[in-house]
Formats: C-alpha cells, sequence, structure tokens
C-alpha cells in the first residue's frame, strides 16, 4: 500500500488531506507532538517532537510523499517568544525531515513543504506570481524565506522537491473561514481598514486535488502557488458573505481600531491588513483545473457544508 507522510498534519490542512488520502486508499500516517489525542481510522499517528530524528524515520522508507504542515499558528501576538516559536517550529521540523530523508535506504519520492502566500509584498497595484512576484520585506516575509531556504538547502538526490506557497484556506473546519463568517453573523461583516487590501484565498477541494496533482505530476519540482485565480479586494468578499449570510446589520471597522481588537483577541493586524494578491499562473500553466476558481462558488459550497455540520447532532 502506498504511504503518505503528513508532518504536523492535525490542524485545518492536515485533516483535509488526511480526509482526501485516506479516500484515495493510501496508508496515512500523521507526525504529531500529542498522538494520544488524536485516533481516527485509516490513520497511524505517531510522536515527534518537530527537531529530532526518532522512530518515526522509519516511516519515510521507500513512502509515495511527505508533505510537511508542521508550523506554530501565526494568529498569535508577535512578541520576542511567539516569533521565536513560530520560526524555529518551521525550519528544525524540516531540517529534521531532511535529517531523517538522508538515511533512507529508499528515500521518499516526493516531499512537499508548506511555505505561504505571504512572503510577496502588499500588493494591491499588481498580482504576484512565482515569475514576476516581488518578496516583501518585515517579520512573515523572513520567516517565509528561512523555511524554503531550509527546505531546499536540504536537497536529496531522488527526492524530488516542491515549495506550496499557499493563500488562506477556506474551510469549514477551522482556520480564517469561520472567522469571516462569525463576524458577519455578529454584524461585523464589513470592510477593516480601507477594504482595498486584497484577499487570496482556496477552497479546501482544491487544497485536496492540488497536492494530489503534485504526486500525480512528475515534472513539477520547486516553488509554485496556491490559491484561486481570482484574489478579490476585502470590500467584495465581505459584501459576497453578507449577500449569502443576511445579516441584520453590517459595520465596518476602521484602521484605528484593528489594533485594539487584535490586543483583546491576542493576534495581529498583519494577518486582515496586508494585502495578498497571488496568483497561480505556473499551476495553471502547467494544466492545473481549479474546482472552485471564483469566491462565489467556494463560499456557497462551503456555506451549504457549515450549515450541514451545524444541523448534525
Amino acid at each position: 500500500m502506498n504511504t503518505i507522510i503528513l508532518a504536523g498534519g492535525t490542524g485545518t490542512m492536515g485533516l483535509i488531506l488526511q480526509d482526501h488520502f485516506i479516500q484515495q486508499g493510501f496508508r496515512v500516517v500523521v507526525l504529531t507532538r500529542d498522538p494520544a489525542r488524536h485516533k481516527r481510522t485509516g490513520v497511524t499517528f505517531l510522536p515527534w517532537d518537530g527537531r529530532t530524528i526518532g522512530d518515526w524515520a522509519a516511516e519515510l522508507e521507500g513512502v509515495t510523499a511527505v508533505i510537511n504542515l508542521a508550523g506554530r499558528s501565526v494568529d498569535c501576538r508577535y512578541n520576542i517568544r511567539n516569533k521565536a516559536l513560530i520560526l524555529s517550529s518551521r525550519v528544525d521540523a524540516t531540517h529534521a525531515l531532511g535529517l531523517a530523508t538522508a538515511r533512507c535506504m529508499v528515500p521518499p519520492k516526493l516531499w512537499i513543504n508548506l511555505s505561504t502566500a505571504t512572503i510577496y509584498r502588499h500588493a494591491e497595484d499588481r498580482a504576484m506570481d512565482e515569475a514576476t512576484g516581488e518578496i516583501g520585506s518585515g517579520f512573515s516575509i523572513e520567516v517565509a524565506k528561512a523555511w524554503e531556504k531550509a527546505f531546499f538547502s536540504d536537497a536529496r538526490a531522488g527526492v524530488r522537491q516542491v515549495a506550496v506557497r499557499c493563500a488562506m484556506v477556506f474551510s469549514p473546519r477551522g482556520g480564517a473561514f469561520p472567522r469571516f463568517t462569525q463576524l458577519t453573523r455578529a454584524g461585523l461583516g464589513g470592510y477593516h481598514g480601507t477594504g482595498t487590501q486584497y484577499v487570496s484565498w482556496v477552497h479546501e477541494a482544491d487544497v485536496a486535488a492540488f497536492f494530489q496533482w503534485l504526486i500525480d505530476t512528475p515534472s513539477i519540482e520547486g516553488v509554485i502557488n496556491l490559491a484561486a485565480p481570482t484574489p478579490l479586494p476585502e470590500t467584495e468578499l465581505m459584501k459576497a458573505l453578507r449577500d449569502r449570510i443576511k445579516p441584520f446589520v453590517h459595520f465596518n471597522v476602521p484602521g484605528w481600531m484593528l489594533p485594539i481588537g487584535a490586543w483583546f483577541l491576542r493576534t495581529e493586524t498583519e494577518l486582515v491588513l496586508k494585502s495578498r494578491r497571488v496568483v497561480p499562473t505556473r499551476a495553471l500553466q502547467l494544466g492545473y483545473l481549479f474546482h472552485h476558481p471564483t469566491v462565489e462558488t467556494a463560499l456557497d459550497d462551503l456555506l451549504r457544508k457549515d450549515k450541514a455540520k451545524q444541523q448534525i447532532p
């Protein structure tokens, strides 16, 4: 049976990929810091600390793909401690997988490392892709650069490597989408700041299909963007949500209020104010067809799933 390794695969993306690969008949192994918390038919949960070689390393022998999703959530305050954890959790996990791969008699055919669309600069003026995108500056960008540097510096002969610069994943399982819907239902479904900042996003169905496509397309290596081809200003995203959720009222949140709200929510304003206008040029050129290329079809599908989920007793 073909095996997929999901390192740090217990978050939103991990659950999406667990579902997909189980359905495709793969043996799924998840590396996690706390395997006792997780139990699921068709998935083996193994302990790792995200830093050092352990018994889990033997599982990499001859697998179809290793997919590294490990990294501390960026939805937190950027104090000294959290910044250090955000950086080290990504770089250390990547190096640990590189060392384990080097020890394999039969290394994995493919190593996919998550990266982030945040690596590009704040962009309202034009779209950013793999060929013409401009790398930005600041803490989040430096983390992304260090993450990719660690990944590609651990190159191994015979192991295909792909860094996926992923946009915001829209899924009712967690992450940004439930927060957007909660704010809209609570009457805060207006725009944040000026609202002109672009939102790059990708539907959960395309996350699963895209990773499968990477496995099935052996010519793909290097950096690739995972984002729907239609990023849009936040004003348009929030209007699309309001049109479907139909709240009684909605209020905009001016820029001066955001730092106050972010402090209470223990997060950072960058997560809503940075303009991420990222497009998947390389994927489109290589033939990937998005299941949900527009936000309208994506929201219709996700809100239907969210409603069904809430109705389950």
